[in-house]
């Protein structure tokens, strides 16, 4: 399995597209951060990563996909998904092998984006930012970019044109956002219906976390949505 989460590292980061896909992601961060007015965090008067922690997972709904777009499209498309059968191991481990890989890189690109919280912290005269919030509102980032992770993966076991798994990967993405929680809105869910609805949505479990308040029911949720989309991956190879 770790064989394989290698591989995914070094195919992602052998390529220019791999370093061009991080430095759009980490430089579009700083645009609306720093740069922006309407979002920028210097016009707000205190020290907050609120707009940083709205911002990331629609800027992810990008990245991720392009990070996993060539998952299994490209083993198709270059004839290597044939080898990849021949090697002693499981679907399942396969599957799991691409998916770390993925989350590692999906990880990484997240990590420079600590200097926002030190610069705040830096920045800030009195009080400083919410520690509990923030770690919460990261924690947060890593379980919602690996749930991509795991969509985006799915969305390439199913096609060799790498295009069209990206394309498919960031509008299942976006519809596990934000979907559920624009569908709930509708005046005809108003009755009571509205709160599960939108309780479906990723959106929903990443607010609670945000909030600094770790609990098991958003974990587990996670979790579960990530065996899901990975549980049809492995039912795709078995077909195949």
């Amino acid at each position: 399995m770790w064989m394989i989460c290698k591989k995914e590292w070094l195919q992602f980061f052998n390529s220019l597209t791999g370093y061009i896909a991080l430095i759009i992601f980490l430089l579009l961060n700083g645009l609306f951060l720093f740069v922006f007015p309407d979002t920028s965090l210097l016009n707000f008067g205190y020290a907050s990563l609120n707009n940083f922690f709205e911002i990331a997972p629609m800027l992810l709904l990008f990245l991720v996909p392009t990070v996993t777009m060539r998952s299994f499209a490209d083993e198709y498309k270059q004839g290597t998904f044939e080898l990849l059968k021949t090697l002693p191991l499981k679907p399942s481990e396969i599957v799991w092998g691409k998916f770390f890989g993925a989350a590692i890189i999906v990880i990484t690109a997240l990590l420079p984006t600590i200097v926002y919280a030190v610069s705040m912290q830096q920045l800030s005269s009195i009080g400083g930012i919410d520690i509990g919030g923030t770690l919460g509102s990261y924690i947060g980032l890593a379980l919602i970019s690996t749930v991509f992770v795991s969509v985006g993966i799915c969305s390439s076991s199913f096609t060799n044109n790498t295009v069209l798994a990206f394309i498919v990967g960031a509008f299942v993405c976006f519809i596990l956002y934000s979907g559920f929680e624009t569908i709930s809105k509708l005046p005809v869910f108003k009755s009571g219906w509205d709160y599960y609805i939108e309780m479906l949505g990723l959106n929903f479990h990443y607010k609670n976390v945000s909030r600094g308040v770790i609990d098991t029911r958003d974990v587990i949720y996670f979790i579960g949505v990530i065996f899901l989309f990975l549980f049809i991956t492995q039912r795709n190879l078995l077909k195949k």
